[in-house]
């Protein structure tokens, strides 16, 4: 496996700086979600907060590294305000996803696999906006993971306009029909608003067992 290399746009302006609103446990959050908009403009709005919520809370952005759809605009509205993002691409899909050169750390991948593991080292706690098939999938794993107690970090829903029911309905059904077994629990955070998200997540970490407020804990 080749080793990821950082490429470094020149003549970047500086970002905006922001006060930091107190310390946050997480240094990193990663965010998978579509290289679409989808047809809601909540999906948008959703992703611009979450943005600005790490810049605010001087948290760094993990993110597929993409330029279009919600990866561009979580991405984007982190820059905005003064955040802190590192992309991580494979070179296949450099051009197709408009590969986001205003990240202060852009690394291109050999493959898709290097890209996961990337993403999951550098993460303290994983969040899923809306997506397609990509997104489920990297959620999935995550949530695989944790089940199997490969990992501890916090995974967070953001159950936008109710985005992620069916998903949800469909872990309800798996635990019915006992694919889902005692001892294979699996157990995450749901959040209904973007403004819950990295509340949720900091909450987890800094006590596993308690509920945020504006938040449920999913166990299946």
């Amino acid at each position: 496996m080749s080793k990821p290399r950082a490429d470094t746009a020149s003549a970047r302006a500086p970002s905006p700086t922001r006060d930091r609103s107190g310390t946050s446990p997480l240094q990193a959050v990663c965010v998978y979600c579509g290289s679409g908009h989808g047809l809601n403009p909540a999906y948008k709005s959703a992703a611009t907060v979450l943005g600005r919520t790490l810049a605010e809370r001087n948290i760094r952005l993990i993110y597929g590294g993409g330029g279009l759809g919600l990866m561009g605009t979580v991405a984007s509205s982190t820059i905005a305000n003064g955040g802190r993002v590192t992309g991580i691409i494979p070179e296949f899909l450099r051009v197709k996803e408009h590969a986001l050169e205003a990240v202060d750390d852009l690394i291109v991948t050999s493959d898709m696999h290097e890209r996961k593991r990337l993403m999951f080292e550098k993460s303290d706690a994983f969040v899923a906006l809306p997506g397609g098939i990509g997104t489920l999938e990297e959620l999935v794993e995550q949530l695989t993971w944790a089940q199997l107690g490969r990992h501890t970090k916090p995974i967070i829903l953001a159950n936008i306009n109710g985005f992620w029911t069916p998903f949800l309905e469909l872990l309800a059904h798996m635990k019915a029909e006992t694919f889902i077994r005692a001892g294979l629990d699996v157990k995450f955070t749901v959040v209904d608003e973007a403004e819950q998200i990295i509340a949720a997540a900091e909450a987890s970490v800094l006590n596993p067992s308690a509920v945020p407020v504006g938040a449920s804990i999913a166990l299946f």
